[in-house]
This record gives structure tokens, sequence and C-alpha cells, in this order.
């Protein structure tokens, strides 16, 4: 089997949810691609006033973007700054946590059963969602241990970790706090007044600064991607490009450390959407902001509009845009946040979405 399918798998995976301040839907689909490997969560109260959502675009399989949906939330969950109010602190450590659990014996095996097994052992679907009606959560997931996973010895106790690798971009909103943590090139977009800003950037190995880091650690780009393969300069897993043992976790030639944005929700933010490079392939940020305002004139179910925005962006035959997974999560605030600052005048007002989003961006 090819890389695509002879016809698209157009079943989507849908789901609504809200709570007294936001109402979310969230949608994956497919598509061309042979094989399912994106996850997200989606978990509304997440902690007394807190909710997360997140989205993970998986490459060279679907085990590293299913790990970080089952097990990065409970990390920044339980982390001592995030206990403290510390998001941006707690997600960073969260993103670099997962690099460590998925090595070893018992991330060995974690990764075995939530990669190509999962369909055979659990019989669930290839795209794993976190959302609080997933078997994790009724089990009390959140209270599960996993410190002591290092420590376990075994035959694959010498296990550096994953080839395969996932993006993960992770939006906290936590009153009028909202935080972006993001590694890899999904992207979180919020809508101010109909104007597009995005809360992430896009980690591509032309970028400056990666360039410079991925050079720096001993690696090379070719034909836009790290040494001629991945074209991400950023992504958890993806063991073969964090391997130089005199340099830190975040001056490998390819981190999972993530970019951490924190600003604060005022009265004329809408809504905040994340998805997968799938849909920024076809659609700038401010062309799905558009999309998206015009879809709620007429439509209140949020998951049927994140359903349209996979049906706009099919492609009609494979090869090219339009044909890789496609995951999305639309998070809309029910109410206006009073709030004596606005971000209109700091970090939105310097990153809105511009005319680079036009040009797409190439597949993985």
């Amino acid at each position: 089997m090819g890389i695509y399918l002879s016809a698209p798998k157009t079943d989507k995976v849908s789901e609504d949810g809200e709570n007294d301040k936001l109402r979310y839907g969230s949608s994956s689909m497919q598509g061309w691609r042979s094989t399912m490997e994106d996850a997200h969560a989606a978990i509304p109260d997440f902690d007394g006033s807190t909710s997360f959502f997140a989205v993970y675009d998986g490459h060279g399989g679907k085990a590293v973007a299913n790990f970080c949906a089952k097990y990065l939330h409970l990390q920044v969950l339980k982390d001592e700054a995030y206990l403290a109010g510390d998001l941006s602190t707690s997600l960073q450590k969260a993103f670099l946590r997962m690099d460590e659990m998925m090595r070893g014996q018992r991330g060995w095996r974690e990764l075995a059963v939530l990669g190509d097994k999962i369909d055979k052992v659990s019989g669930l679907i290839e795209g794993f969602i976190f959302s609080p009606k997933s078997v994790e959560a009724k089990s009390g997931a959140f209270n599960d241990h996993t410190d002591q996973w290092s420590s376990e010895e075994g035959p694959h106790s010498d296990f550096n970790g994953p080839n395969s690798g996932s993006t993960a971009c992770v939006a906290v909103i936590r009153n009028n706090q909202l935080v972006v943590a993001n590694a890899g090139d999904s992207r979180c977009v919020i809508s101010r007044k109909g104007q597009a800003y995005n809360l992430s950037k896009d980690h591509k190995p032309d970028i400056e600064n990666e360039k410079e880091r991925i050079l720096k650690a001993g690696g090379f780009i070719q034909v836009g991607r790290v040494n001629g393969s991945l074209n991400l300069a950023r992504a958890i897993g993806d063991a073969e490009f964090k391997q130089n043992k005199h340099l830190p976790v975040e001056r490998q030639i390819v981190t999972a450390n993530p970019d951490v944005t924190s600003v604060e929700i005022c009265d004329d933010d809408e809504f905040l959407i994340i998805a997968c490079d799938g849909i920024w392939d076809c659609m700038s940020s401010q062309q799905l902001v558009d999309y998206v305002r015009e879809q709620l004139k007429h439509e209140s179910k949020l998951s049927v509009i994140c359903e349209r925005v996979f049906e706009r962006c099919l492609a009609p035959s494979s090869g090219g845009e339009g044909c890789d997974n496609m995951t999305m999560i639309l998070v809309q605030l029910k109410k206006p946040v009073t709030s004596a600052a606005s971000v209109g005048d700091k970090p939105l007002s310097s990153n809105p979405s511009s005319e680079k989003d036009k040009s797409s961006a190439k597949a993985k």
C-alpha cells in the first residue's frame, strides 16, 4: 500500500461539548492518506476553571500522536508549575516529558499498543481522541502514575525512543488567560472582530533560527527537509534526530521544546481554531476565520463546521494539497470576558495572519 488510497475515507469522528464559558466542536477525517496519524484532546473541564485543547499530527506512524493524546495533559496537570499557576512552564515541561516517557521498557510497550497494534488489541479507531467521554477519564486516568517509567528494566530498557514523531499544538484557557504551546506545523489561530491572529508559528527547517540550530547540532537541510527526510524542525518523538549527548534537548537537530505564547482574552475575541497542517495547506488563517464566521451565521453545531472545512479542503484526486489527514478543534467563547487590558495592543497586534499564510506549505 502506498501513502494514498484509491479513494478517500471521508467518515468523520466528531464531538461537541461545552461549559459555562465556552463551546467546542472537534472532528477528524483520514482522507486520502493510507492511515490515520492524527490525534487530539478536548477537555473543557480540565481542572476547575481551566480548559485544555490539543491537536497532534503524527508522521511515520500514529503511535506518538496517540501517546501525546493519552498522556501529555496528565503531565501538565500533575506538574508543580501548573499547581502553582504557571501554565507556560508546565506546558513546556510536559512537551519535553513526552520524549523522556517514550524511552525504555514501558515507553516501548505503550508505543507498541498505541501504534500499529491498537486496532488488534482494543478495536479502537486509528485517530485517538482524548475527551471526558474516553475510557481513560472514566477509569480515573487523571491520577495515572507515570513518574517511574524510566526506571523500568527489561529487554527494551535501552530503547532510545521512536523514530516516528508528532507535532503538538496545545491551547489552555484559564479564566481570561490563554496559553498556547506549539512544536511543529499544526497551528492555533484566534479570531478578533473577524481578524485572524496566529498564536503559534509553523516550525519549518528553513526558518532562520530553526536552520541555525539544525546546522549547529550537526544536521543539514535538503529540499526543505531536515537531513533530507523530515519537513519539521520541532516535534515530539523522532529520536533519531535527538542523539547528540553533548547538547541539551532544546538544541538537538529536532527538538520537542515548544514556543509558548500567553495572551489575555478580551471582549472582541470570538473563537479559537486549532488544526493540523492538512487544513493550513489548503486555507490561510484569515480564509479559515472568514469561512467559520460565515458558517456560524447558519450553523450552531461546531463539529459540523469542522466537517464542512474538511469537505472544502479535500482534494478531488490523490497527490498534493488536500490529501493529508485533517483534524480541527473549534472553540467558541460563549460570552465576553471583562478585562482591564486588551491583547490587541500587545502580542496579537504584531502577529496577525499575513499574506504568507496563502502560500501552501509542503505536506508531510
